[in-house]
C-alpha cells in the first residue's frame, strides 16, 4: 500500500487517455503512473552518474594537459602514422 498520495490536477483529455493506455496495459492509471515516475527517476540517476564521470574525466584530461613532464607526441607525427596505416588499410583492402 502507498505511504502517501500524490494530488494533482490535468485536464480531461489528458486524464481520458492516460486512462485508456493505462487499461490497455492492464493496469490502472495510478500503477503507470508509478511506473513512469520510477523511470524517470532511474533515468535523472543515470545522467547526474554519467555527469559526474564525466566531469571527473575532463579534470583528470586538463590535469594530465597541463602536466609538463608528460610526454608530448607532435601532431606531425600523429598525422603520418594515420597516413601510414590508412595507406596500409587500403592495400589491404585492394
Amino acid at each position: 500500500m502507498p505511504d502517501a498520495t500524490f494530488t494533482f490536477r490535468l485536464d480531461d483529455g489528458l486524464k481520458t487517455e492516460f486512462a485508456e493506455i493505462a487499461k490497455a496495459q492492464d493496469r490502472t492509471a495510478a500503477q503507470l503512473l508509478r511506473v513512469l515516475m520510477r523511470a524517470e527517476i532511474g533515468r535523472q540517476r543515470e545522467m547526474a552518474e554519467h555527469d559526474a564521470w564525466f566531469r571527473t574525466e575532463v579534470k583528470q584530461s586538463i590535469q594530465e594537459a597541463d602536466d609538463p613532464s608528460l610526454a608530448r607526441i607532435p601532431h606531425e607525427d600523429v598525422r603520418a602514422t594515420l597516413r601510414r596505416e590508412r595507406t596500409r588499410l587500403h592495400r589491404e583492402s585492394s
